[in-house]
C-alpha cells in the first residue's frame, strides 16, 4: 500500500494522507462493484488494502463535503465515489489520475487480464485502462 500511495502522493500532488484516504475509497468501490474475482485477489495481494478499504467503509453515508455534500447520499455508485473524492479536495484531473494510477498499479500486481475484467464488470473505469 505504501508505494501505491507514494505512487498517487506523486502523480497528484497531494499529502500522503488525502492519497491514502482517496485509494481507500476507489478501493472500497471496487470491491462493493465487483467483490469477488479479481479485486478480491488485488486487495490480498496489496499490504493494508484491505484495511484502506475498510477504513472508507466506515465513513459510508457520511456528507463528504464534495457537490455540496450530495456524494454521502448517492451511495456507492461512480457518482458517490467521485463525491467522495471531490470531499476530499480532489479536482477532476486529480481523479482522472487517480484511477489510471491506480489501475496501472493494479496491472503490476494482478496482470492486464485481470484489470480488464475488474473494467468489463464496472464499465465506468474503461477510458482509464
Amino acid at each position: 500500500m505504501d508505494e501505491l500511495v507514494a505512487r498517487i502522493t506523486a502523480a497528484l500532488g497531494v499529502e500522503a494522507n488525502t492519497a491514502r484516504t482517496a485509494v481507500g475509497h476507489v478501493l472500497e468501490f471496487l470491491r462493493k462493484e465487483f467483490p469477488d474475482g479479481p479485486v478480491a485477489e488485488l486487495l490480498a495481494k496489496i499490504p493494508g488494502a484491505q484495511d484502506a478499504a475498510n477504513a472508507a467503509a466506515a465513513t459510508a453515508g457520511q456528507p463528504s463535503g464534495g457537490l455540496g455534500g450530495l456524494g454521502g447520499l448517492m451511495g456507492a455508485g461512480i457518482m458517490g465515489l467521485a463525491g467522495k473524492l471531490n470531499g476530499l479536495g480532489l479536482d477532476m484531473g486529480q481523479i482522472q489520475k487517480l484511477a489510471k494510477e491506480i489501475l496501472g498499479h493494479a496491472e503490476q500486481v494482478i496482470g492486464r487480464e485481470n484489470v480488464e475484467k475488474i473494467a468489463n464488470a464496472i464499465p465506468a473505469l474503461r477510458p482509464f485502462l
